[in-house]
């Protein structure tokens, strides 16, 4: 087809898909035919097989149509056991390819291209499967609730070759990484992705339309897949993991880890995960930050088997899983340590079970059972020790049922229990959830009414409570706007299994927003964002929060990026919650405040790149201030290795918050408080399989007390002049990471990490930042740990037509599922 003609058919395609909404139909058919996923296309099926092709723009510049010289022409075919996809690529320039080698599930500067399937068809949800020119890939699970989330990890193969043409994608996706009906006759979503990063452009086959935000009903048809006969779905992941400890209160010791992960798929559309013996020594280590508020910090999920495919589970927003294997508190007299508490309680096992059935019923169930745990208790005055309980063995469990209707409306009902051996506290909590859009995507409502049940220990009342939430939006077009409410009863409580910080308020919010849906001379994208927040105490009426927030965002032509906003707290609050009293009666008054920012970040295509967000924040109390900036230049060295630096700091002058209490009185401090923290991120790839990659972060923040105060019962501080406790806190972290990892089969994987680390918390402290850093990497105070660990997937079905199973296996004794 000569460039003319193809851009004359691609306008009348483009004419038709953009005036009635037309999806796109992909023909495929079976094979019998073996193909090596080589990116060569050299088998039969490829030749007769129809193309999908005339690609068009995502972003920037919306619906427009993808350049002759760029097209892209993707065909697909199937056998019994997976989906295979052929892309030709085209670039008059390939030379200019952008291939950064990086780890998994990492973009970094490289084009790619990427198919998404759904199963269902439903509108709600696609598995999508991403490989970058280098080879890297990419995979994750899209729903419109949730977004992207790039911790699922299938198992699957691809292969790329950079052509004279441009370049050239080959994939194998089983059918065990997919999820889809029963039925004889198979319709599936599908699209296909291509990003040219150079020119920060992305393109897809059925047109995405960046006025309706949900992209998974706006995916086109893949039609022809019939009469397969799946194999069975059984994987094991055997696992065994040594480590050494080194520290100089601990002598240096060893230990040996092994276990198991179980994936079996009950059909084409459930399957069961489990892990005996889990071991997750090799995560990434948590940004533990010196915490002065009346709230635990929270932290992200590093472990692979409560972060994959954990979307359905996280309906109802009910569900932290670092709950499952927290250490608890214990408490203890003054004149008490304790002398052997475990950084977490061990896990018994863990499983999950999780699909959804032709008719969009999604169901899932997740349990985790850690041990008993108990701790020595030392009394310091006399040396003698005894034996307490720090967790009983526990049993947590979730369950959610999740209905999709109408492409792109749900209805769920989630339920977490927790229950404990003994006499010791158990949970119950449910939730239903709803999220409803117009047929054409314009509107949105959602809410949720969430009620929890507390069995308290011994003669403790038991509680309940409630919370609901009403929100209601336009969701599409140019502008947008929402407007929301939602109410917390005191007794409502999710913290054996969630997490929730505040209770007994109620809050009305909304939201307008404006951005371009087309690029203009100056700006490929712009958006600006004006949001309200108002929070009120249920008993006294008080208001507890309330704030005007405006942020814009924008990117130029030249792919820098731009922001800049504000936020305004026009009235004196009240916070109930800093002066930690029993029922939350107290409250302090916070004063007005205004507080500015900016941010900017260059363009990462460069080889240098820069991002840098400082910010100033005003408070209507004298000489009353805090700013900060954190700046993070990055560099690439060339497509193997490159290093990103970052430097946050932050000062609060003339600060105030809770340190103790003394007797009745409630005692807070005038303090001043800074905080440095630098960070180092460097990665090596030796392919696109093999990485090596370097952790480092220090983080020191310290406070100082001017002035004790007392708290009254309007809300205000009075000098204390009694108070004489020294409560200056100084938190001095390090934390090093250097790791090794291959990818040497598909999903089987050798990983070695050498880790040493120190956290020193004083009252009594220097001021200089030297002297800090000696003293968080001096060898005296830095606990080391090296360790190797080995996974080997094995399927189930390689196994049982092995050559080997077939040579010791009698026929008649053959196992079959």
């Amino acid at each position: 087809m000569s460039k003319k003609s193809y851009r004359f058919l691609h306008i009348i395609l483009l004419l038709s898909i953009l005036s009635f909404g037309q999806k796109k139909v992909l023909q495929t058919k079976f094979t019998d035919e073996k193909i090596t996923i080589d990116a060569e296309f050299d088998e039969e099926a490829w030749k007769t097989a129809a193309v999908a092709t005339h690609f068009i723009m995502i972003n920037p510049d919306n619906g427009k149509p993808i350049p002759y010289e760029k097209r892209t022409e993707v065909k697909i075919v199937y056998n019994n056991e997976a989906i295979y996809v052929a892309a030709k690529l085209y670039d008059n320039e390939p030379d200019k390819i952008r291939k950064e080698l990086t780890s998994r599930d990492n973009f970094a500067t490289a084009d790619h291209f990427g198919v998404f399937f759904n199963g269902y068809n439903d509108g709600q949800q696609e598995f999508r499967f991403f490989v970058s020119a280098a080879g890297v890939q990419q995979d994750l699970v899209y729903t419109d609730a949730n977004g992207e989330d790039y911790s699922w990890d299938a198992i699957w193969d691809s292969h790329v070759a950079i052509t004279d043409y441009g370049w050239a994608v080959e994939m194998r996706i089983p059918y065990a990484a997919l999820r889809f009906s029963t039925d004889v006759k198979q319709i599936w979503g599908l699209n296909f992705y291509r990003e040219i990063m150079r020119d920060r452009q992305q393109y897809s086959w059925n047109f995405l339309d960046n006025k309706i935000p949900n992209e998974s009903t706006q995916a086109g048809i893949l039609d022809g897949i019939n009469n397969i006969k799946t194999p069975t779905r059984l994987f094991f992941i055997p696992y065994s993991s040594q480590y050494f400890y080194a520290s100089k209160e601990h002598k240096s010791n060893g230990e040996f880890k092994g276990g198991l992960d179980i994936k079996y798929g009950i059909n084409d559309a459930f399957t069961l995960d489990a892990i005996l013996i889990p071991d997750f020594g090799q995560t990434k280590f948590d940004n533990v930050e010196l915490n002065l508020s009346a709230f635990e910090q929270q932290f992200s999920e590093n472990r692979p088997f409560f972060t994959e495919g954990t979307d359905l589970f996280n309906k109802g927003d009910l569900l932290y899983t670092r709950r499952i294997g927290e250490t608890p508190d214990i408490a203890v007299a003054d004149n008490e340590t304790i002398l052997d508490k475990p950084g977490n309680i061990k896990l018994v096992n863990a499983l999950k079970v999780s699909g959804r059935t032709k008719s969009g019923l999604g169901i899932g169930v997740m349990n985790a059972v850690s041990e008993k745990t108990s701790v020595t208790i030392q009394n310091d005055d006399t040396g003698t020790v005894r034996r307490e309980i720090l967790s009983p063995l526990t049993n947590y469990n979730v369950l959610v049922f999740d209905q999709r209707f109408n492409k792109n409306s749900s209805v769920s009902l989630t339920n977490t229990n927790v229950m404990r051996d003994g006499t010791y506290r158990d949970a119950n909590v449910s939730a239903l959830s709803f999220d409803l859009n117009t047929r054409k995507n314009t509107y949105n409502l959602n809410g949720n009414y969430k009620y929890s049940y507390i069995n308290e220990t011994a003669d403790a009342d038991n509680k309940t409570g409630f919370k609901s939430e009403l929100y209601a939006a336009k969701s599409s077009g140019k502008y947008r706007y929402g407007l929301g409410a939602e109410y917390y009863s005191r007794g409502y409580d999710i913290n054996d299994l969630g997490i929730n910080f505040q209770t007994h308020y109620h809050s009305v919010y909304g939201n307008a927003s404006y951005r371009l849906l087309k690029p203009t001379k100056k700006y490929n994208s712009y958006q600006s964002n004006l949001n309200f927040y108002s929070e009120f105490d249920n008993l006294t009426g008080r208001i507890q929060a309330g704030q005007l927030n405006l942020n814009i965002n924008s990117t130029t032509v030249k792919n820098n990026y731009y922001g800049y906003g504000f936020n305004w707290r026009p009235l004196k609050t009240y916070d109930f919650y800093e002066p930690r009293t029993e029922n939350e009666r107290a409250f302090v008054t916070l004063p007005e405040s205004f507080n500015l920012w900016c941010y900017y970040s260059s363009n990462y295509n460069k080889t240098f790149a820069l991002d840098f967000n400082p910010f100033y924040n005003f408070l209507n109390e004298k000489d009353r201030v805090s700013y900060g900036f954190i700046i993070s230049p990055r560099y690439r060295f060339n497509d193997r290795f490159s290093l990103v630096y970052n430097f946050n700091f932050n000062r609060q002058n003339n600060d105030i918050g809770w340190v103790a209490f003394d007797n009745d009185e409630v005692v807070f401090a005038r303090r001043n408080r800074i905080t440095y923290a630098n960070t180092l991120q460097g990665k090596y790839s030796v392919n696109n399989k093999m990485n090596l990659n370097l952790s480092v972060r220090h983080y020191w923040s310290y406070v100082v007390n001017h002035n004790y105060m007392s708290l009254m019962t309007d809300g205000s501080l009075t000098d204390n002049t009694t108070f004489t406790k020294n409560k200056n806190s100084n938190l001095n972290n390090w934390n090093l990471d250097l790791s090794y990892s291959w990818w040497f089969a598909p999903g089987s994987q050798i990983s070695v990490l050498y880790r040493n680390n120190s956290s020193l918390f004083t009252r009594e402290f220097s001021h200089q930042f030297d002297h800090n850093f000696k003293e968080a990497v001096d060898n005296q105070n830095l606990s080391h740990i090296f360790s190797v660990s080995i996974r080997y997937f094995i399927d189930y079905n390689s196994v049982k037509n092995s050559r080997f199973a077939r040579a010791f296996t009698k026929p008649q004794e053959r196992i079959h599922f």
